[in-house]
């Protein structure tokens, strides 16, 4: 709340440098702060008395919103990735999947590994996650298992997160 929109008797006043003014009636704290060619806001409505601060309101909001900004450009958006194989996957193929794994993982991605069982191959469960666990192993360095190999329907699912880098 600023100046007007302030329902209080008494305030605890807060200079523009800081420094405590005391406890004072609203309408002399509103009167002070227009004096100084600044704004009266509320920084503390639940307390007793409500603690009020002198300062330039229209600065501080822009202020405030320039770190917003900046903090949203250094934010980093997670996607997920998501490779599929089957149970059944030759050695080169398992190899350029690898490879696209690393490539997610390197560059902060989450990977979402799915391998599709169809028909018949669904009985042979384990075979699917041999391959989740190999892939694993191999990416182990750069990459942490975040949601363990499970069996949802005709697929198993498994994800692996990036690995934050120590220090």
């Amino acid at each position: 709340m600023v100046n007007e929109q302030i329902r209080a008797r008494e305030v605890r006043l807060i200079g523009p440098d800081g420094a405590q003014l005391g406890i004072k009636p609203f309408r002399e704290a509103l009167r002070i702060a227009q004096d100084m060619g600044l704004d009266l806001v509320n920084v503390a409505p639940q307390a007793k008395p409500p603690v009020c601060r002198i300062m330039d309101y229209g600065k501080f909001k822009y202020e405030q919103s320039k770190k917003e900004r900046e903090a949203r450009k250094k934010q980093k958006i997670v996607q997920v990735k998501e490779v599929r194989l089957t149970p059944n996957i030759e050695e080169h193929d398992l190899q350029t999947k690898l490879r696209n794994v690393r490539k997610f993982l390197e560059h902060g991605d989450k990977v979402k590994l799915t391998i599709r069982f169809r028909g018949r191959q669904i009985a042979h469960a384990e075979l699917g996650q041999q391959v989740l666990d190999r892939l694993a192993k191999e990416v182990e360095d750069i990459g942490a298992i975040e949601r363990k190999p499970a069996l949802e329907g005709r697929q198993m699912i498994m994800i692996l997160a990036p690995k934050t880098p120590k220090g």
